[in-house]
């Protein structure tokens, strides 16, 4: 089988010449197109050279539409307004779309939703194996334990993230929600200010750090009485996080179109 040719969004930043690394690293898989914003300077340049490769004969384009024509799949980490722009693109083109975008709103996953009915669709708070694993561990935890432990999840990320609480912090709170039969929205406190009384029972909290080169750091605390149990990730290269989205996108090469997650991708709900 030929290998499967891989569109790269936002190529020009960080996570983007990660992913143009491990994917001209990978067999099976090519880059076939990278895309830039608008009015990057970086467009024109070659992507491999970005990625610190040397060149790969791809240069960033923003012209989105020929970037997808023969395309298999599309790698996104990018913003929420450009993932639906690129689902849409994906749905048309009946091509693989695996997202690893966070802090999408409710109608942005309605619209994701809709785009997987034609494409096949991989979204995931965290694309690297560990994390997903971490979950799985987290929901066993929360099923046995029980909200008498009380649940806290602690997140740290660099000074450039925008979004909060992390997508990660809030898979690993829909962990502890799965595990303990709940609602995650239901439950969970994002935030703590002033004189907030006691510490409702059942609650899943939330915490957020921000500062420094920090890749990301999720602990999570559950607490009872008399001992606590702490269940903690840390990533230490974004290179896991591409590698995970290189490894869904061969998983979802040829399969149905649908919504999947890495769940799916690492057989974790067999």
């Amino acid at each position: 089988m030929s290998d499967m040719k891989l569109v790269v969004v936002g190529a020009g930043g960080r996570m983007g010449r990660t992913l143009v690394r491990i994917v001209s690293e990978t067999a099976g898989v090519t880059v076939h197109a990278a895309i830039e914003r608008e009015g990057s300077p970086l467009v024109g340049e070659d992507a491999g050279a970005l990625a610190g490769i040397g060149d790969i004969g791809v240069p960033l384009t923003t012209d989105t539409l020929a970037a997808v024509v023969g395309a298999e799949g599309i790698l996104d980490f990018t913003t929420p307004a450009a993932t639906l722009e690129f689902a849409e693109l994906a749905a048309q083109a009946r091509i693989a779309h695996i997202i690893g975008t966070t802090g999408c709103s409710a109608e942005d996953e309605a619209k994701i939703d809709a785009a997987a009915r034609h494409a096949t669709v991989v979204k995931s708070g965290n694309m690297s194996v560990g994390v997903n694993l971490l979950a799985l561990l987290v929901e066993r935890a929360a099923r046995v334990l029980g909200p008498e432990f009380d649940a806290e999840i602690l997140e740290m990320h660099h000074r450039h993230k925008v979004d909060a609480p992390s997508g990660t912090a809030l898979l690993l709170g829909e962990a502890v929600a799965r595990g303990r039969d709940i609602k995650l929205d239901d439950y969970a406190v994002r935030s703590r200010d002033g004189y907030t009384g006691p510490r409702p029972q059942g609650a899943i909290g939330f915490a957020t750090l921000r500062g420094g080169s920090v890749v990301g750091e999720h602990t999570v605390y559950l607490a009872g009485a008399g001992e606590r149990l702490e269940l903690r990730h840390v990533a230490e290269d974004r290179a896991q996080f591409a590698k995970g989205a290189v490894r869904a996108a061969l998983w979802a090469r040829g399969r149905k179109p649908g919504r999947y997650d890495m769940a799916d991708v690492l057989g974790l709900k067999d």
